[in-house]
């Protein structure tokens, strides 16, 4: 093959790298608004924001698919994919975030979060043969893990100490996310965007129903008052990132998707400093950078299959 040939061939690729590059951070960026919408959104119970995410994402997605001309029913063999994601990548998660962020800080639940990339990491090394832990995949990955310790450090764990029912909560989240991941690339039969829709449709109903239930209608009651914020927290932060996902899921395999996961805590102090007037400082400006030198590690690390 000649030098023409060659350089030709790695064009491709190089684009391919920058697209995975601009859709890890797009992602990151829009789920790490979550953290500052929920915040927003005051006291209310649990189960309710995780229900108004779920109404407002499938709301905001079916629309998309409306404008698209696309059918939002459910095709041969989708119901159990979609109950599954619904489950581990939606109200489950999203019931565990928002009770974890009435006991512990943000910057805690986002350190926290970050540890879903290793568990994605061992579990795809387990299940794919295309996601072996390379060493250099693993040092990006054990890289990012410790850039994002630096950036929140000591401001993750204040003197009074962090509720333990809060740490569980967050353990739990990440570790949900972390098995919806993997799960995701094993079903080849549903294009992305209908596993967007149908996660969000079968996030939003069972939140909705435990909810009530558990609740009563009296819980929806503060709804009215913080609309801005849930409905951003649906669209913004929940519908709009998760269409990009379920395409990097596919496109770059659960290890170096699940990379947002560091990239996250990066945006949240940027959120920081511009809506909640927080300094970031020389410790915070090293983190980030050994964050990105983590990514940088695991998405160059060579090209999976898909």
């Amino acid at each position: 093959m000649s030098e023409t040939d060659r350089s030709g061939g790695a064009a491709p690729q190089d684009l391919t790298q920058l697209v995975l590059i601009a859709n890890l951070f797009a992602c990151s960026m829009l789920w790490a608004t979550g953290f500052l919408f929920i915040k927003l959104s005051g006291a209310i119970n649990p189960f309710v924001i995780a229900a108004m995410r779920g109404l407002i994402g499938a709301t905001s997605l079916m629309a998309w698919f409306a404008v698209a001309r696309k059918s939002i029913l459910p095709g041969p063999g989708d119901w159990p994919v979609w109950l599954f994601l619904g489950t581990f990548n939606g109200w489950l998660p999203n019931v565990l975030l928002a009770y974890a962020l009435t006991q512990i800080t943000t910057a805690s639940a986002a350190m926290i979060q970050a540890s879903s990339p290793l568990l994605v990491a061992v579990l795809a090394h387990l299940f794919f043969a295309e996601e072996r832990l390379t060493p250099r995949r693993l040092g990006g990955v054990l890289v990012g893990f410790m850039g994002m310790g630096i950036l929140i450090g000591p401001a993750a764990f204040p003197d009074s100490g962090l509720s333990g029912w809060g740490v569980i909560a967050m353990l739990a989240t990440a570790l949900s996310y972390a098995i919806a991941n993997v799960f995701v690339r094993t079903v080849r039969h549903v294009e992305p965007a209908r596993l967007a829709l149908g996660q969000q449709i079968c996030s939003a109903i069972p939140a909705t129903c435990l909810a009530l239930a558990l609740s009563g209608p009296t819980a929806f009651s503060p709804v009215s008052a913080h609309l801005p914020p849930l409905i951003a927290l649906g669209v913004v932060s929940t519908a709009a990132p998760i269409l990009l996902f379920m395409r990097l899921i596919r496109r770059a395999g659960p290890t170096r998707a699940s990379m947002v996961g560091y990239l996250m805590p990066l945006w949240t102090a940027i959120l920081a400093v511009l809506f909640l007037g927080e300094h970031i400082g020389l410790r915070e400006m090293l983190g980030g950078l050994v964050v990105l030198g983590g990514v940088a590690l695991v998405t160059f690390s060579g090209r999976s299959r898909t």
